[in-house]
């Protein structure tokens, strides 16, 4: 059965199987920025991570799949709680006891799954939590043997609503399925096999450690490191790709590599200690992409190649997002990072920075991502913006109804009339010329002023500003609308009241401003190359292939290897079984072929720290 006779058994299912959000979509847009809003003030006032400090913790052991093994699994995926099809198809491949894939073979199910943020869309509530995660991942894996445990670290969608349904999700120790959730706070330590730890990380919305977490790290990890230990530290988004444009963005990151990781505060001497203990592997979500930065090497001298050579020393960064969330480009991603930048204010860094470089795989690859991105300016594509957001063209037509309300009484002021149906029914081909001419000269000007001023200031041109370009692109469409209408007004006879004129001058107005004006913003959100706007090239289409997760096996002898997983398609075809549990029988849907992954690259080999 397909998604819409699947909703149909919501009350069988226990959940309701959600499409896709339509980020460009007007209710969408209002709604998420109110609730952006709201979790500021929650950040400011209500931060619930100083409430936590109140709460018991401790560290967690990752259980094994076979009693006395030296050896996991280990699942992450992130940015997961969106559309049912794309959620349900990495969960379904999660949950399977074995994957299938050419090269490795066959890949067990993991005995610790980490949530790497973002479990639900667009804004968090309980609601929300049950429909587009909880359900899906109940369904996938409604019992287990082995009881894998479940780890949970917030994203910015979690904190919409302050952290509230998400605590209550993760942090009161119940299950999801067949999987066991044991974290009490939002952030979490695990012990593993092989000295080896993994460290997940709240920064609440990209900002600072709060006092509570810092001494959850201090007193229960920082202590139990040891000279040679290895640590993976997932964190909610990778800050460290934001540090070109914002040189404090990775600070956090590295204060905690410094202060916790590599040395600690011996409470008893008053003095800081080095551990010996390195982190390995940082891993997050938020960008709904596949992405590693391998570390440059002493030895890889100073002409290497971008494309590193594989090397089990190197340190990774990873950014893997693509739980369920729409798919996010890559073509953007700077090449090298040196981390932390020398323009960061942070006081104690690491000097000379380490020095990182963007792998030769990427999911999607640069050419696929630039060209995905296109789509959504393609009338023909089925990812053009007001087809994928129906909502947005409505939204586009109602503009243009009042902008070229405002421009045919613009029109009658120039033309010395006091009503504007009058002077666009009398208008001639003299006025419409005059008409198309003044509006070309002022849509021209703010490039010519644009120009002019870079010149002055900085030797060489520069165009307007993104939003001077967007408003004008609107304006443009409203001129078009009223030259259309003054057009049409020859062929309506003389008997025709203002009234019916009227109707159609909106009429022509909506219908332009929906197909048009769409189409224009669609373009400049394409020629838009950074920032917000540039995000819209993706989201907007909400493109829900392309999805995967990462599979890591930490083995005997204390190496670490990812083997980064893509589904190219999402499953669109569902079967019910039935299940019985303690609450009765329930129907799970069981996607129909099973997904099939494939490895975005070869596997990625971490020794240990201290290990050549």
């Amino acid at each position: 059965m397909d998604f819409n006779e699947l909703r149909r058994h919501a009350d069988e299912l226990r959940f309701i199987p959600q499409e896709p959000v339509r980020w460009l979509a007007p209710k969408e847009l209002a709604r998420t920025a109110v609730k952006v809003g709201l979790a500021a003030v929650f950040a400011g006032y209500s931060d619930k991570r100083e409430i936590q400090g109140a709460l018991e913790a401790g560290l967690l052991r990752a259980p094994l799949a076979d009693p006395g093994a030296e050896e996991i699994w280990i699942d992450f995926v992130a940015d997961l709680g969106d559309g049912f099809e794309a959620t349900a198809s990495v969960a379904s491949a999660l949950g399977a006891d074995r994957l299938a894939c050419d090269g490795p073979g066959s890949l067990p199910r993991g005995s610790l799954l980490v949530l790497g943020g973002d479990q639900v869309y667009p804004v968090a509530s309980a609601t929300a939590y049950e429909d587009r995660m909880k359900g899906p991942y109940r369904a996938a894996l409604p019992s287990a043997p082995n009881e894998p445990l479940m780890v949970a670290l917030p994203g910015n969608h979690d904190w919409y609503d302050g952290l509230t349904a998400f605590l209550r999700m993760f942090a009161q120790e119940s299950e999801i399925g067949g999987w066991q959730t044991r974290q009490t706070r939002s952030y979490f330590a695990v012990e593993l096999p092989q000295r080896w730890w993994l460290v997940g990380l709240d920064s609440q919305l990209g900002t600072y450690f709060d006092d509570p977490q810092r001494r959850y790290f201090e007193t229960h990890f920082a202590p139990r490191l040891r000279p040679g230990d290895s640590v993976i530290v997932c964190s909610a988004e990778p800050t460290w790709v934001r540090s070109g444009e914002r040189p404090d963005a990775f600070n956090s990151l590295h204060w905690f590599d410094r202060n916790i990781v590599r040395s600690r505060f011996d409470r008893t001497t008053r003095e800081r200690e080095e551990t010996g203990a390195s982190i390995r592997l940082w891993l997050t979500g938020d960008k709904h992409h596949y992405a590693r930065y391998a570390e440059r090497l002493p030895d890889d001298g100073a002409g290497a190649d971008d494309a590193l050579p594989p090397d089990p020393r190197r340190r990774q960064m990873v950014t893997c997002g693509l739980g369920g969330a729409f798919l996010s480009s890559t073509h953007r991603l700077p090449k090298a990072l040196p981390l932390p930048p020398a323009t960061s204010r942070m006081r104690r860094k690491d000097h000379p920075p380490t020095a990182f470089a963007l792998a030769q795989h990427t999911y999607p690859d640069a050419v696929e991502s630039r060209s995905l991105a296109r789509a959504i300016a393609k009338p023909w594509s089925r990812h053009w913006l007001p087809r994928r957001n129906p909502g947005f063209a409505v939204l586009a037509g109602a503009v243009q109804m009042v902008l070229v309300l405002i421009a045919s009484a613009a029109f009658a002021l120039a033309e010395g009339r006091h009503h504007p149906v009058g002077a666009l029914r009398s208008a001639g081909a003299d006025d419409l010329l005059g008409l198309l001419c003044t509006s070309a000269a002022l849509f021209v000007l703010p490039f010519v002023i644009g120009w002019w001023r870079g010149l002055l200031r900085e030797r060489r041109p520069r165009a307007p500003s993104g939003p001077v370009v967007a408003v004008l692109f609107q304006a443009a469409v409203a001129v078009a609308a009223l030259s259309v209408t003054v057009a049409i007004a020859r062929s309506i006879p003389s008997s025709w009241n203002g009234f019916a004129f009227l109707g159609i001058l909106l009429v022509v107005a909506a219908v332009i401003g929906a197909s048009l004006g769409s189409q224009l913003f669609a373009l400049w959100v394409l020629w838009t190359d950074r920032g917000l706007v540039a995000e819209w090239q993706m989201s907007g289409q909400s493109i829900d292939d392309h999805k995967g997760f990462l599979r890591m096996h930490l083995a005997r002898d204390g190496t670490l290897t990812l083997y980064p997983l893509a589904l190219d398609g999402t499953c669109r075809n569902w079967e019910l079984n039935d299940v019985a549990d303690d609450e009765g029988v329930w129907k799970r849907p069981v996607p129909k072929p099973a997904p099939t992954v494939r490895l975005i690259e070869d596997p990625v080999v971490i020794a240990r720290h201290g290990q050549g």
